[in-house]
């Protein structure tokens, strides 16, 4: 087997026909869901994804572990060809946090010692993807970066999120941690796509359709939030960076599949676990978390009409439901500290709990996706400030990436079983604050259980039970019923 290097983006592997097609079957897999797609369905597309090609022997640089395992185990002899296995020295790394000397707040950052491992994994391997939960200090691994890239590389550094909130966010850190505002520049609506500076900030929206000789000005890229670069909006991206050696993805959740890793895996690099969130509450790092589910049990009448209901009409039928959202809001108030009430659909369950909302006593906030970019940073300082606040915010605009502090209570208002969403969720409650060193999550579920048959949501909140053993998260299950 001989692998040569194409680009940045693929690696050419050339063996014979027979191996070829064993290499080929072992990078082929079913896409999760994919009987429902219309290409499916319509018969144009057999449901599955190949990261081999027969054709011209191209598989993502990314994925070169996995052949070099896939050689082992068949005991074929692999011959490289010049830069493909090519780690860097970690000349300069010794001093070089000490002259960044990130702050925040006027105050010296100390730099944890899992940090500083992935950052210099990161700078050793030139291409990663950094596995590091909500509060691990994730944005300060990817300021140490861009700074070292800045100063290493004769090109520009290309930082992607997925909102315009995250870029402001991410300047916003980058300026605290001391990074001058005239080494760095935003990207998305409103601002100018001509770069002049050496660290770009962007969501990947807005840079999606450039050419890929717009792409050639950059020697880095650091994608934050990368559990989403499996659309092909994204994917699209990266591989117009053919001549971007430096690729570092970051993301606190896969979405378990493997798919989606192997996807991530190939764009950016192979997955290294800086932290877990059980590491770091016990550590003290994190505020504690209690997850309480709450599941409500209803009337048997309500369960035998729902057994013939399908998903979709389940749960527009529980965000409707005006005994659940009177539940929901009594819950809210009853709350100590600032929550965030999380839902899925805005007009038919987001904007109606706001509305009710507005008679309780306290400052509530209502964010979804038509808010602009200011008015959810502003929402974002206020509560910081705030010790009763209320924010009923869409999953889309909330569960990903937005820091909060000083928040105590977590609502999961709208059924979901996506393990991204769960956890990004969840992060959103776990940073510590100076008034506050634990949070709770209220997950409510919907008990429609006719005779021997569970609903499909009830299903969903077993497997984020799973979800919540696996990372070994404290939780406690009380069942109500709706009516009382």
């Amino acid at each position: 087997m001989i692998i040569s290097k194409k680009n940045e983006v693929y690696l050419i592997v050339e063996t014979d026909k027979g191996v070829a097609r064993e290499l080929s079957d072992f990078f082929t897999f079913e896409v999760p869901g994919a009987k429902f797609m219309p290409q499916y369905r319509n018969r144009m597309w057999d449901g599955k994804i190949r990261l081999y090609s027969l054709q011209t022997g191209e598989i993502y640089f990314g994925l070169l572990p996995y052949i070099e395992e896939f050689a082992k185990r068949n005991e074929i002899e692999i011959e490289y060809k010049e830069g493909v296995k090519d780690e860097q020295p970690l000349q300069g790394m010794d001093g070089f946090v000490g002259r960044v000397s990130p702050q925040s707040k006027g105050k010296t950052l100390e730099i944890r010692d899992y940090q500083m491992d992935a950052f210099t994994h990161a700078v050793r391997t030139n291409r990663s993807l950094l596995l590091s939960p909500t509060a691990s200090g994730k944005s300060l691994i990817i300021y140490l970066l861009a700074v070292w890239y800045a100063m290493k590389t004769e090109k520009n550094v290309l930082i992607l999120v997925p909102t315009t909130s995250l870029v402001e966010q991410m300047y916003t850190d980058f300026v605290d941690y001391g990074f001058k505002e005239s080494m760095m520049q935003k990207i998305y609506q409103g601002y100018s796509k001509n770069i002049t500076k050496p660290v770009t900030i962007s969501t990947w929206q807005s840079i999606y359709k450039m050419p890929k000789k717009w792409f050639e000005q950059f020697g880095c890229v650091l994608g934050d939030e990368v559990h989403i670069f499996k659309s092909k909006s994204l994917t699209g991206i990266m591989n117009k960076m053919v001549n971007c050696k430096y690729r570092h993805g970051f993301t606190g959740t896969l979405d378990g599949t493997q798919t989606h890793r192997l996807v991530l895996e190939g764009l950016f690099g192979s997955v290294n676990k800086v932290t877990t969130s059980k590491e770091l509450m016990d550590a003290g790092t994190l505020a504690k978390l209690k997850v309480q589910c709450l599941v409500l049990k209803y009337p048997d009448a309500d369960c035998k009409f729902m057994k013939d209901q399908s998903y979709q009409d389940e749960v527009d039928l529980i965000v409707r439901d005006t005994r659940r959202n009177k539940f929901i809001i009594g819950l809210t108030r009853a709350l100590k500290g600032n929550t965030l009430v999380l839902f899925q659909f805005v007009e038919k369950h987001g904007a109606v709990l706001h509305d009710m909302m507005k008679d309780l006593d306290r400052k509530v906030f209502y964010v979804w996706g038509g808010t602009d970019t200011q008015t959810r940073e502003n929402v974002r300082e206020i509560t910081e400030k705030e010790k009763s606040a209320i924010i009923v915010a869409s999953y889309g605009t909330f569960s990903t990436g937005i820091n909060i502090r000083n928040l105590h209570n977590v609502i999961f208002s709208s059924p979901s079983k996506s393990r991204i969403r769960v956890l990004q969720s969840v992060g959103r409650g776990l940073r510590k604050g100076s008034e506050k060193s634990t949070a709770t999550l209220y997950d409510i579920a919907d008990d429609f259980t006719w005779k021997s048959r569970q609903n499909f949501t009830l299903r969903h909140f077993m497997e984020r039970i799973n979800i919540y053993n696996e990372e070994e998260f404290d939780y406690e299950i009380k069942n109500l019923p709706i009516e009382s």
